[in-house]
């Protein structure tokens, strides 16, 4: 038990969503991915693929919450320009999956250029939110420095992951919601990009196929429009169809489920549902778990976003109490995102469920994240520097670029 305690450092909270996520992850894959394992004729080798790239991703957690907290504004400095420089590449040269061009691969490795991008932008603006900190605000040029950021990252990844971009916009609005920057700016932001996306629904019917750049605005007005059933259409008289397929059968998951589900491997749309192992691994779960288990999963990542508030509040510093936040949002919003698409709430989108769903990239990068949240909860509180100086006799050294203090500290 020592031995665990000595290793597993940081909040315990954290740690147990995380291991919990894990362990439902690895038993889901195992009874999602019956499509696969017919394909390559091998039962069990997605689920050992999907179990080692997490055993690896665990290894991540601990080596990253080993690390202070000061060390992570660094990350931005090679991974802003590199993710920018894949992104580029990406959009002219990359690899199209499910019609979109959004994939890499490197010496035989698949990456997601825009999950590098994510984590880059969210450490990039709350470390310019710490670092502009003044008493009552931030200074008057920290939103255009933002916006501009965030704009050039949002616009690459658009063309080809429109909930992509607004999910690491949405996240970098709340931050700058967060870090008071004002309110007015903000409320203009929001008229535009409203305004922009009018626009873009607007003019969609009128673009030629395969136009570059703008040849994926059809397919995100036809996944609304058939989101709506044009909008007089009773669900039951909507037939299924090669659009509306996978929502179809994610729904006769869900019925089929239940209170308490068909438990773990019994699942029958499994094997009708192409993304059961990804994008509606949710459908699935409750198929399984029935209601009650969905429930559960839900409850875990909502209470994953009320702990890094609760440590957020505790923190001395700003930056790592906005890098906490950022991040919890991120994992958060996107599980949202993808349960909403599974339980027919909002039309069909290409975000995984984090650290549940098959995926290489989007899990390393979700450990990532659980490695420096852990790191914030171990370094950055009041409690943490206490037994730290306890311990050592002194306390960590803090850059004055991150030294601004937290105005919501408890």
């Amino acid at each position: 038990m020592d031995t665990v305690k000595s290793i597993l450092k940081g909040d315990k909270y954290i740690w147990g969503v995380y291991l919990m996520l894990c362990m439902i992850s690895i038993v889901e894959m195992y009874s999602a991915t019956s499509t696969l394992t017919f394909k390559i004729q091998d039962y069990l080798a997605p689920t050992i693929r999907h179990t080692l790239i997490l055993f690896c991703g665990t290894i991540g957690v601990i080596i990253i919450h080993n690390f202070h907290y000061k060390w992570f504004k660094l990350i931005p400095v090679v991974l802003l320009p590199l993710s920018f420089i894949l992104l580029v590449y990406a959009m002219f040269f990359g690899e199209e999956v499910n019609g979109a061009q959004r994939w890499l691969t490197i010496c035989g490795i698949p990456l997601q250029p825009s999950e590098l991008a994510k984590m880059a932008v969210v450490i990039t603006v709350s470390f310019i939110l710490a670092k502009k900190k003044v008493p009552g605000g931030v200074q008057p040029d920290t939103f255009k420095t933002i916006l501009i950021i965030v704009s050039i990252f949002c616009m690459l990844i658009l063309p080809e992951n429109f909930s992509t971009s607004a999910l690491l916009g949405l996240v970098c609005f709340c931050l700058m919601l967060i870090g008071r920057v004002e309110l007015i700016k903000l409320f203009k932001l929001v008229a535009v990009l409203a305004g922009f996306v009018i626009v873009l629904f607007s003019i969609s019917p009128y673009i030629p196929e395969n136009t570059p750049v703008l040849d994926r605005i059809p397919t995100w007005r036809a996944r609304i429009l058939n989101f709506s059933h044009g909008n007089d259409v009773p669900e039951y008289a909507v037939k299924t169809n090669d659009k509306n397929y996978q929502v179809h059968h994610a729904r006769m998951a869900i019925a089929n489920g239940g209170a308490i589900g068909t438990f773990p491997g019994n699942s029958r749309e499994r094997d009708f549902l192409p993304q059961a192992y990804s994008d509606f691994i949710y459908a699935i779960i409750i198929e399984e778990m029935g209601v009650v288990g969905g429930v559960v999963v839900m409850a875990l990542y909502l209470s994953l976003l009320i702990r890094a508030g609760m440590i957020a509040k505790k923190c001395t510093r700003a930056f790592p109490a906005f890098l906490i936040m950022g991040i919890a949002m991120m994992i958060v919003f996107q599980a949202i995102v993808n349960m909403s698409v599974a339980s027919g709430l909002i039309p069909v989108t290409g975000q995984p469920l984090p650290l549940i769903s098959r995926g290489g990239t989007s899990t390393i990068i979700t450990c990532a994240y659980f490695g420096i949240m852990l790191s914030i909860s171990r370094y950055a509180t009041q409690d943490a520097i206490k037994e730290e100086k306890e311990l050592t006799g002194e306390e960590t050294e803090i850059p004055e670029d991150i030294s601004a203090p937290n105005p919501n500290m408890l």
